[in-house]
């Protein structure tokens, strides 16, 4: 368990590590802005000079032009500062958001599964945003307002001692009540931050089952859960503004009470002659001048709080596991956009560049699994037991079973989306662990149950795994998985949009574009989830031609309910359990496993 110390010493190395790499504009920001702020500083002294000139009756035109530069030199260097910190802080923002983008997308996949998209959302978009307010505001500010401050009391302390005094104590109060606010602000403000991702749930909870939504009747009920979270977020907010508005006014108050003091024990010591009066105009000036750093300092440690418990929040999914991939380096703040290709992929930016990716450059790829045991974290039953089994290089595997037996959790190993516990998978005789993530997930092609089809355009969807793909070979993909009907409703034309989550598909059009996606690779190793679940008869026979003569060139391993699917494969595995319960052709398992000839009878297959 980690003591507040090492929290501080945290969060203030994210800072740090954040700021790092523009230091050199954030320095040169830093430099005009405390320049600005010491030539304001001296101009209480220039108005000094100014008001003894005309009480003594000599000229003031030096002391007039001395002032007036001071104001014109300090507010263009303040205008010069401010531009160059915003600048600053705006790459600092994409910094951070870069850097949790490409952690996120690192993530293992049931790292992914245990977070609220709408939440995540929520970090990368607001709180990253609060990285540009602590680089901005609060890092600047309490290094030119604690200047400010230190200079203004030094100028105070030698235009009058006594007054100085006084001031001070209203000073030494302020800051005991700041320390005593800023828990509360920080509290607050990750309540108020955790309560903004708890509504971007609720509201991306309803919008992923619009269609449900509809059919059930339920957008009353959805639409009071979103106001509850909304509810809660005004809430926290609300609170979050009372505790800042009590900093500012705090703030503010001491102010107006030291100024009200210094006006009432300086004309005295004026009216006793222990001080001229262009001293006590100074020294006033400088109290109010005081309100500036002081404020400055509040606010700054507003936002460190709010930033602060930002930061925790992105701490939070740093601190998620993350597969070993290399993403390429992200492009400078300063360069220009890069050419990207049809599929809005950065040139360069890592991948295969032709169709035939990696997986082409051998022959069939065969897996091994050696007395594999899983267990889902959430889960008290494991998914897998000793399981040992072959896919034999080249030719088609089934694996059958009934619900929960095991079968999805076989291909997600393969991919290493999850690890066994025990036990190891090979392929070509290399254990899983030693291969590169990168040249394992080339190798194989995977069709998930659950499809994606992208916002985009088809070429887009088709060739998202392969950018350098050709409209020869896209087309012949298209051909192979019965896609031509679509692409001749799209006008024949690659690059005819398809809306979000492919809408404006079938489901069984939405599976064949994923099966073409895959194929597009050539694969050694092809993975099908339950492709055919969502097809027609006609369709349905056609893939099945498609994956027997995918069959006869590379390794393909099916997991299939509809065991019309399966019927040519050469290895059906029956799952049960979590074991292989048995292995065989279509008519041996009829004959000799009971459980397989029970989902065959179900299905009319004897």
């Amino acid at each position: 368990m980690s003591t507040p110390a090492a929290g501080e010493r945290h969060w203030l190395r994210m800072i740090a590590g954040y700021v790092r790499p523009h230091r050199g504009p954030f320095v040169a920001a830093a430099v005009l802005l405390l320049a600005s702020s010491l030539l304001g500083l001296a101009q209480p002294l220039a108005a000094k000079a100014l008001i003894d000139g005309l009480t003594a009756g000599q000229g003031v035109g030096r002391a007039l032009v001395v002032l007036t530069g001071l104001v014109i030199i300090a507010a263009v260097l303040l205008g010069i500062g401010n531009y160059l910190i915003l600048r600053t802080a705006e790459a600092v923002a994409l910094d951070g958001r870069r850097g949790l983008v490409r952690h996120l997308l690192r993530l293992t996949v049931p790292a992914l599964q245990r977070q609220a998209p709408g939440d995540l959302l929520a970090r990368v978009a607001g709180d990253t945003m609060l990285l540009r307010q602590i680089a901005s505001q609060s890092l600047i500010d309490i290094f030119t307002g604690g200047v400010m401050l230190l200079g203004a009391v030094a100028l105070m302390a030698v235009v009058d001692l006594a007054l100085l005094g006084v001031t001070a104590v209203v000073v030494v109060l302020l800051v005991i009540i700041m320390g005593l606010l800023m828990p509360r602000i920080r509290a607050a403000a990750l309540r108020s931050q955790e309560s903004v991702g708890d509504m971007g749930a609720a509201l991306e909870r309803a919008l992923g089952a619009f269609t449900t939504m509809k059919a059930s009747g339920t957008e009353a009920t959805e639409a009071a859960r979103i106001d509850a979270a909304a509810l809660t977020a005004y809430r926290q907010g609300v609170s979050l503004a009372r505790w800042g508005s009590v900093a500012g006014t705090s703030a503010g108050l001491a102010i107006q009470v030291a100024f009200l003091v210094v006006l009432g024990v300086g004309g005295a010591r004026v009216a006793s002659g222990a001080m001229p009066v262009s001293a006590l105009v100074a020294f006033l000036l400088y109290v109010a001048y005081l309100s500036h750093p002081v404020m400055q300092l509040v606010g700054a440690g507003t936002y460190l709080q709010i930033g602060r418990a930002a930061l925790t929040r992105i701490a939070e999914i740093d601190a998620l596991p993350t597969e070993p991939i290399d993403l390429p380096p992200a492009p400078p703040v300063s360069a220009a956009t890069p050419a990207t290709t049809a599929t809005g992929v950065p040139a360069g930016a890592g991948g295969p560049t032709t169709s035939t990716g990696a997986g082409s450059t051998r022959g069939p790829a065969e897996v091994v699994f050696e007395q594999v045991c899983f267990r889902y974290p959430d889960r008290d039953e494991p998914a897998l037991r000793d399981l040992t089994l072959t896919v034999p290089a080249g030719g088609l595997t089934a694996l059958v079973g009934p619900s929960g037996s095991g079968k999805t959790t076989v291909l997600a190993l393969i991919e290493r989306f999850t690890e066994p516990q025990q036990g190891r998978i090979l392929v070509d005789g290399r254990p899983l662990a030693d291969w590169p993530l990168a040249e394992l997930r080339a190798t194989i092609g995977y069709v998930e149950q659950d499809v994606a089809v992208l916002a985009g355009t088809l070429r887009e969807n088709v060739a998202y795994a392969t950018p350098g793909a050709t409209d020869e070979e896209i087309h012949a993909v298209l051909r192979t998985t019965r896609l031509s009907t679509l692409l001749d409703r799209l006008g024949g034309d690659l690059d005819a949009p398809i809306r979000h989550r492919g809408l404006s598909l079938s489901g069984g059009e939405r599976q064949r574009i994923a099966v073409a996606r895959a194929l597009l690779r050539r694969p050694r190793l092809l993975l099908l989830d339950e492709v055919t679940s969502q097809l027609d008869a006609t369709n349905e026979a056609a893939l099945r031609e498609v994956i027997q003569e995918i069959s006869r060139r590379t390794t393909v391993v099916v997991v299939a309910h509809r065991l019309s699917t399966v019927l040519a494969a050469e290895k059906i595995v029956v799952l049960e359990n979590g074991t292989a319960r048995s292995v065989g052709s279509h008519p041996e398992l009829v004959r000799t496993d009971a459980l397989y000839a029970s989902l065959a009878a179900e299905q009319a297959l004897v």
